[in-house]
């Protein structure tokens, strides 16, 4: 590990300036990701601020009836909290089909959603990887790909976003509010995480100035009919080859609305609110799940070892949501 100055900050303004007034900074909380990437030189910031000291923990009510988690609750004391439980249990569940207890009682809700991919490339120093060394190539494309993207891609990049609680944020439609310099502002999920294109290094619309201070979750939960179906290579601490959070609002057998969104497929959670449109109003069936799974996977590209994941990914989606259909018995 190279070495590096530290900072710590107890409000956000100190924090934002300590970032800024320092080149190559970075904020650290857990560290859950963070100082492994230290650790093997595959980042290598010059000054760490220390924002665990910032009153950012708490999980509270909105005006709106939804629900806001502070940026630097835990993902454990998130995931078990009774409000999250009750109301918005599809996170929940989400959130403990990731990582181990001991890392989710360390890793913060900010701090998930700027967890760095697992792309073999990315984290091997002696390989090309764009993501790492703008320019340098991607290893993956003619490489050993079997996790890796098969939406969303380019010729740059086919890595995949690695976290489980932002597909079900992405579901939920929540939001995430940011302060830096120039103030707050809120960022709506979806736009949050990008697209790699010509630039896979840049992996989210944050400034470089900003911090992530809480994510508010809408009133409507789907606490009835939801459910979050991770296929992995095994039971736990395994990242997802695909992932599917899925929510519906239900009368009687007619889908009133769907929520669809995948993960281990693409740089970003995947979702396509137009395919979900085609649901309403229709009959919840294993036939029109098939019809808004093959929606879900147009353009979806294999590059060899992960060929696979496109089929799997169409079935994963229609198996999500009938195991949302039948969530109501246990709701």
């Amino acid at each position: 590990m190279r070495p590096f100055t530290f900072a710590q900050a107890n409000d956000v303004e100190t924090a934002v300036q300590e970032l800024t007034s320092h080149q190559n900074s970075k904020f650290i909380a857990g560290g859950t990701n963070l100082l492994d990437l230290m650790k093997i030189d595959v980042m290598h910031p010059e000054h760490l601020v220390d924002i665990t000291h910032i009153a950012l923990k708490s999980i509270e009510d909105t005006e709106e009836g939804g629900l806001r988690l502070g940026a630097l609750a835990t993902n454990a004391d998130t995931a078990y909290n009774e409000q999250v439980e009750k109301r918005y249990p599809l996170l929940s569940h989400a959130i403990l089909a990731g990582a181990t207890g001991q890392l989710r009682n360390m890793a913060t809700n900010g701090g998930n959603m700027l967890q760095r991919t697992r792309c073999y490339y990315f984290y091997d120093t002696d390989t090309p990887c764009n993501k790492r060394e703008p320019g340098s190539g991607c290893s993956a494309i003619n490489g050993y790909n079997r996790d890796l993207a098969i939406l969303g891609t380019s010729e740059y990049c086919i890595a995949t976003y690695p976290s489980d609680m932002a597909v079900a944020l992405a579901a939920l439609q929540a939001t995430i509010n940011v302060t830096g310099k120039d103030g707050e502002r809120t960022i709506p999920m979806g736009d949050f995480h990008r697209l790699p294109g010509d630039t896979p290094h840049i992996e989210t619309n944050l400034k470089e100035d900003e911090i992530i201070t809480s994510i508010d979750l809408p009133a409507n939960g789907f606490r009835s009919h939801y459910t979050y179906l991770k296929l992995r290579d095994r039971a736990s601490y395994a990242f997802a080859l695909v992932s599917v959070a899925a929510a519906l609002e239900l009368d009687g057998d007619t889908i009133r609305q769907a929520r669809i969104a995948l993960g281990g497929v693409a740089h970003k959670p995947w979702r396509i609110p137009e395919a979900e449109a085609t649901l309403q109003g229709q009959r919840a069936t294993a036939e029109n799940f098939r019809k808004v799974a093959e929606a879900y996977l147009e353009g979806a590209k294999g590059y060899g070892h992960n060929d696979f994941k496109i089929e799997l990914a169409k079935r994963a989606i229609v198996r999500a949501l009938e195991q949302a259909v039948e969530m109501e018995a246990k709701s």
